[in-house]
């Protein structure tokens, strides 16, 4: 007999799913009946929040939703942290739990991992929750899940199995062999048109670039270069041009530099970017404005509409819109000074860093010109705020963090297995600081189970020290921020890893090269006074 967990594995086998992360337990025994036979990778982590996280990365790398399987309860309270960071981010993440069999969840008797409404719990962080009430449902529920993958703002879907549905019957249910997939669409014709007469006029033309726009690269280089217009990418679009692009511009729009050239524009072109506080208003200093036209492109309405109201929105996916615009800007060739427009924005940028950031900058750019094809993947901690604030990445998806937005601690080392899973040719570097790797200490473990060829930097500085920082500057006594740290190079080795201390910029980078030419995962201390 096929059961609904040998089944689940196939429906997913069948959509192209390749990775599964889980952490097994009583109450998801059935759903891994299938699994062993199935084409399907899993991966085990240590805590179900750090299995999000790898979901996570894996998913920003691989363009696939990262999916995962988490018993009832605490599972899944473990794992809201994740599909928060994941909501925030527009990152697309299955998570399917399980759940008391019919009749006995949420009824109060006690049962085991049993929570008065688990639903209402993931219906905070997801785009929907469905529990199953037949077998049935779950084709149905599957398609959903993937059309909002497929189709809308990407974002967590949860979907909750009850135990005795786990076991029953499947035989009769149809396996798809290719399932119907969405394909995202350009904004409308009229509004396309509107458009390309306000670009094709305009004399200081800017892109702004957002995480929506990270699988668009090839076409918004195209569309630049024919507007001769400047990109300005936020975080999660960092590499959308390469570094070395005349019109490629990688430094946070909070800064005055970015704000200047944002200001002097006459069209703005946004491009699946929500233009939110903590891209554009880090500081919180409301000092953010865009008096020039606005054209907005999302997939999201909605998003359309926040944070600063568009003079025309195009609801549409951002690459297929931007191809849309070069056809119709056929012919157009710009001369607004473009390259001129970014070169003087990036060296006003320059001018205006902090002498910490120029130094964190310059490891993080000589790391980057030895290792050109490394993913960077960061925690909250002090190279990644440098790195935020104007580190060029050479390709997209290359650079993500999560200390903005949700802005999760502990994200870095399980966020960077899931990007190395996803794509093992390329070297991952993880920037985390002493306070975030001991929120997920543990995964060193999981990296050197699944054999995850990674490259850790961890700074330390014996403090939550961006936080010990901001209490000083508020004159406030710093409390509870300054840690007790661990000899993390005898954990790491414990683990099985290569670890050492790097004193100095040069040994760093040394150190780093030697990394990747050395089987198995690396951890590098640094130490705050690099």
């Amino acid at each position: 007999m096929k059961t609904l967990g040998v089944y689940l594995m196939e429906l997913l086998a069948a959509y192209g799913v390749e990775t599964v992360f889980g952490i097994p337990g009583v109450h998801t025994i059935e759903l891994y009946r299938g699994l062993a036979h199935s084409p399907i990778r899993h991966i085990s982590a240590r805590h179900e929040q750090s299995l999000g996280f790898m979901a996570d990365g894996y998913a920003r790398v691989s363009g696939k939703p990262g999916v995962c399987l988490v018993i009832s309860g605490p599972g899944l309270t473990n794992i809201l942290t994740a599909m928060g960071q994941a909501y925030a981010d527009s990152v697309p993440m299955l998570v399917i739990s399980g759940v008391n069999a019919q009749g006995k969840a949420g009824s109060g008797n006690g049962h085991l991992h049993e929570l008065p409404d688990q639903q209402a719990l993931a219906r905070q962080v997801s785009a929907f929750s469905h529990s199953l009430a037949r077998a049935e449902e779950l084709p149905q529920v599957l398609a959903r899940a993937f059309a909002v993958f497929d189709g809308e703002r990407p974002r967590p879907v949860h979907i909750e199995i009850p135990l005795d549905l786990m076991a029953c019957p499947a035989d009769h249910l149809p396996l798809p062999t290719r399932p119907a997939r969405l394909r995202r669409s350009s904004a409308d014709t009229q509004g396309l048109q509107q458009a390309a007469r306000w670009l094709e006029e305009a004399r200081r033309p800017l892109i702004l670039a957002g995480g929506g726009a990270c699988h668009a690269s090839t076409a918004i280089t195209r569309l630049a270069e024919q507007l001769d217009a400047p990109v300005l990418m936020t975080i999660n679009a960092r590499g959308l041009l390469p570094a070395d692009h005349p019109l490629a511009l990688s430094c946070s729009p909070s800064l005055p530099a970015a704000r200047t050239l944002i200001e002097d524009s006459d069209v703005v072109l946004a491009l699946g970017t929500e233009l939110g506080p903590t891209d554009y208003d880090m500081y919180a200093n409301d000092g953010f404005r865009l008096p020039g036209r606005l054209i907005r492109v999302d997939i999201d309405p909605q998003q359309l509409f926040r944070n600063r109201m568009a003079d025309l929105p195009l609801l549409g996916d951002t690459a297929v819109t931007a191809e849309a615009l070069c056809t119709r800007l056929a012919g157009h060739q710009g001369d607004t000074h473009g390259a001129q427009r970014a070169a003087g924005a990036r060296a006003a940028f320059q001018r205006e860093l902090d002498p910490q950031s120029c130094t964190d900058l310059a490891l993080l750019r000589q790391i980057r010109d030895a290792l050109p094809a490394a993913r960077w993947v960061g925690d909250s901690t002090r190279l990644v705020y440098a790195g935020n604030l104007g580190f060029e990445a050479h390709a997209p998806r290359s650079w993500f963090n999560a200390s903005v937005g949700f802005g999760s601690l502990g994200y870095g080392l399980p966020a960077a297995i899931g990007a190395a899973l996803a794509d093992p040719a390329r070297p991952v570097i993880c920037l985390v600081g002493d306070g975030g790797l001991q929120f997920t200490l543990a995964e060193l473990g999981s990296a050197m189970e699944h054999d995850i060829p990674l490259i850790v930097l961890l700074l330390n500085n014996h403090s939550y020290g961006e936080i010990k920082s901001a209490m000083q500057a508020a004159s406030v006594e710093p409390v509870g921020v300054d840690l007790f740290t661990p000899d993390f190079v005898s954990i790491a080795r414990a683990y099985g890893w290569h670890a050492q201390i790097a004193c100095n910029e040069a040994e760093v980078v040394q150190a780093v090269l030697a990394a990747c030419r050395r089987h198995g995962p690396t951890l590098l201390e640094i130490p705050a006074a690099l």
